[in-house]
């Protein structure tokens, strides 16, 4: 890794790392104003779910709504239909073939998130390629799951022009970055290739996942094992989408919440649950949060 310290540049270096606590929640999670409607807290779209992977896009999309977000749309494989609106009736769906409705649905959300089920065929690396050229500097882009391993594959850039997050799990990210997992504990190695890839925010998903922006780093030091089941990973995209859609007043500070409130929720139900289901953690979202904004 020594090709690495070059880039070492002042501007690049981690200036300052700390825990993140649970004060986050409270800064980030106010009462909603009695004068307000659905459009202020965000329209998000989710992209995602193949026909192998459906529950991914289901379980972001009950997220994305658990967490608060004014107006959720879904676009995905038809076959998807009947059980998101069985599921999460308050989603919209469009057919995620529907090029016209894709782009439509694109430029006229707040947020857009893509990744979960997302697949690696041309189909999605075609959607990936699609997200990135039409996203403005107005909006929030989340990228998760497939949508890491496609731009990996082919050498894709996250666009400069929407506020990006990304939420890579370790070997996500070493495909990504190039840094192997026995290295990715050298946190200046990650804010360099955070930085070299265009990315605003990276959380960097493992036991006591890490926050890399703006030259800080914000150690998660709660959850645990009992989160190691498929769907975690799609649950905290939908919850983060939620979360910046509606907090608008400080990006970073609403990723930093809702990291913290979807692992502090799944260590709450650990205590009676050995493995805490994604799909729970995201119905329990919208009671977790009541009881944050009244205790303010």
């Amino acid at each position: 890794m020594a090709g690495y310290k070059h880039y070492f540049k002042k501007n690049w270096r981690i200036t300052m790392v700390s825990e993140l606590k649970s004060d986050i929640l409270h800064e980030v999670i106010l009462r909603r104003p009695d004068q307000s409607h659905k459009g202020d807290y965000g329209r998000v779209l989710l992209i995602g779910g193949s026909v192998q992977f459906g529950g991914a896009i289901l379980m972001a999309s009950q997220a994305s709504i658990g967490a608060g977000a004014g107006l959720t749309t879904v676009a995905t494989d038809r076959a998807n239909l009947t059980a998101l609106h069985a599921r999460t009736p308050e989603a919209m769906f469009i057919d995620w073939q529907d090029s016209d409705q894709v782009v439509e649905n694109i430029k006229k959300s707040d947020v857009i998130v893509i990744g979960p089920g997302l697949g690696t065929d041309q189909q999605a690396v075609d959607l990936v390629k699609r997200v990135f050229a039409t996203g403005t500097q107005d909006q929030i882009l989340v990228v998760d799951g497939s949508a890491l391993t496609i731009m990996a594959e082919n050498h894709l850039m996250f666009p400069r022009k929407p506020y990006t997050i990304a939420t890579p799990h370790q070997m996500e990210w070493a495909r990504l970055s190039g840094i192997q997992l026995n290295y990715q504990t050298e946190h200046q190695l990650n804010e360099v290739q955070r930085q070299i890839l265009n990315l605003d925010v990276l959380v960097l998903k493992q036991h006591h996942t890490l926050i890399y922006a703006q030259n800080e780093l914000r150690q998660l030091m709660i959850g645990g094992a009992y989160q190691a089941t498929g769907g975690m990973g799609d649950v905290l995209a939908g919850t983060i989408g939620g979360f910046v859609g509606q907090f608008k007043n400080n990006h970073l500070k609403a990723v930093e919440a809702a990291v913290y409130a979807h692992s502090m929720i799944a260590q709450e139900m650990a205590s009676h649950s050995y493995v805490v289901k994604p799909s729970f953690i995201a119905d329990a979202l919208p009671n977790y949060m009541a009881r944050i904004q009244s205790n303010l």
